[in-house]
């Protein structure tokens, strides 16, 4: 059964990231995603859309998929977090891509809950937060 890491963990985390690779980011401002990463960059973090439909968001060139991070990363660089809002059906696959791509880092946002997928990203040696606000966690640091 997975288990979120503890507060002190991740507050340490949140403390450390600099990079912030948001699948599911949206252009449009009236979503989620789109406020949260805008107030993710007022925190200093570079926010990398993941959205295949998207040119520009939030002034940072968007990526189709986890795959192409490189196209917009420094050679051999990856983000230090990848953030998800999708659905819950489509974590096992994105957990897929984090563990092929040697991610260090998994943030499951509010409501994007897969139990299964989130224990294997875990076992992969992912730090891994499910069902949790970045934004919420980072604003009360």
């Amino acid at each position: 059964m997975f288990r979120n890491p503890d507060q002190a963990a991740i507050e340490k985390l949140l403390r450390t990231v600099r990079t912030v690779a948001v699948v599911g980011l949206s252009a449009d401002p009236s979503r989620p995603s789109f406020r949260v990463a805008q107030e993710l960059q007022r925190y200093g973090y570079r926010i990398i859309p993941v959205n295949p439909a998207a040119g520009t968001i939030l002034g940072e060139l968007a990526v189709p998929d986890l795959d192409h991070l490189a196209d917009v990363m420094p050679p051999g660089a990856k983000p230090d977090l990848v953030e998800v809002f999708r659905r819950p059906e489509h974590v096992a696959g994105i957990v897929d891509d984090c563990i092929r791509l040697g991610m260090p880092a998994l943030w499951l946002q509010d409501g994007v809950i897969d139990e299964v997928a989130a224990a294997r990203a875990q076992a992969a040696g992912i730090f891994t937060v499910m069902d949790r606000c970045m934004f919420r966690d980072r604003a009360a640091l």
